[in-house]
This record gives C-alpha cells, sequence and structure tokens, in this order.
C-alpha cells in the first residue's frame, strides 16, 4: 500500500512529526497527515460506508451484489463495499464498530455512523467472517481479488 497516514498526536513533537514524513517518502510511499481522531482519514470514511451499505441491504434498498456492482461501476471502486467487507472481515468490522459507539456515545463521533447492525451481527454470530471463513456475504471463492 502506498499511502500511510501520519498522525500528530498532542504530545508528537515536530521533529518527531517531520522525521515520519521524511521516513514514509524515503520508503517510496505517500504521507498524508490527520488529527488524533477515530480511524484517523481511509477507516474514519471507510467504516461508515460499508455500514450504511450493510443497513441498506437491510432495509431491502437493495442487494449485496447490485450495491457492490453500483459502486465498482458507478463510483469506480475496485471493489463495493460487500466485498471489500468480506476482504477485511466481518468480525474485525464488528470489532471496530463496537468500539466506535462507545466513542460515539462520548461525543467524540456521530452516533448516526456506527448504528449496530442486526445482519452484521448475525453473520459474524454464525460464523460468516468473510475470507476466514470462505463465506460472508458472499461465497468467497467466487472472487479473484479475496
Amino acid at each position: 500500500m502506498k499511502l500511510v497516514e501520519v498522525i500528530k498526536a498532542e504530545k508528537t513533537s515536530q521533529e518527531t512529526f517531520d522525521t515520519l514524513v521524511a521516513v514514509t517518502k524515503q520508503m517510496g510511499k505517500v504521507p498524508v497527515n490527520c488529527k488524533d481522531t477515530p480511524g484517523f482519514i481511509v477507516n474514519r470514511l471507510l467504516i461508515p460506508y460499508m455500514l450504511e451499505a450493510v443497513r441498506m441491504a437491510e432495509r431491502g434498498d437493495a442487494t449485496p451484489h447490485d450495491i457492490d456492482t453500483a459502486m465498482e461501476l458507478g463510483a469506480g471502486y475496485p471493489m463495493g463495499p460487500f466485498k471489500l467487507l468480506d476482504f477485511v472481515g466481518l468480525d474485525t468490522t464488528t470489532f471496530i464498530s463496537d468500539g466506535w459507539r462507545e466513542k460515539a456515545d462520548r461525543g467524540e463521533i456521530p452516533k448516526e455512523l456506527v448504528e449496530k447492525s442486526a445482519l452484521l451481527q448475525k453473520l459474524v454470530d454464525e460464523g460468516k467472517l468473510g475470507r476466514k471463513s470462505g463465506q460472508g456475504f458472499y461465497d468467497v471463492s467466487t472472487f479473484d481479488v479475496l
């Protein structure tokens, strides 16, 4: 992965931050800066995106396959949110979102971003974790990327 999120926390010195940016570039990677906030940049956007996709499927707005196809072909994403959930792990996503709900309860992030999903929890409880179990939202053997 080319991206490295470099976080300057409250006690991080400017010298340490500058060194991290320089080392990142020396490694041929691209640094981006973000405050010390839950999920930093990528996961702060990614987790709510995936959870909303699950909620869309729960409501019957569209199927996981149609949502994935729409995001791949319509938004140019390399894989849709359900394929990505299977890749990341449904248990991993659940663990992260559970922790973020605690942060939401403290007012650190909006609660609606991390609302619990009954469907996601059901699959985790059934041991359907995605790539690591062979089954999640999909039979993962059907995807070359997984």
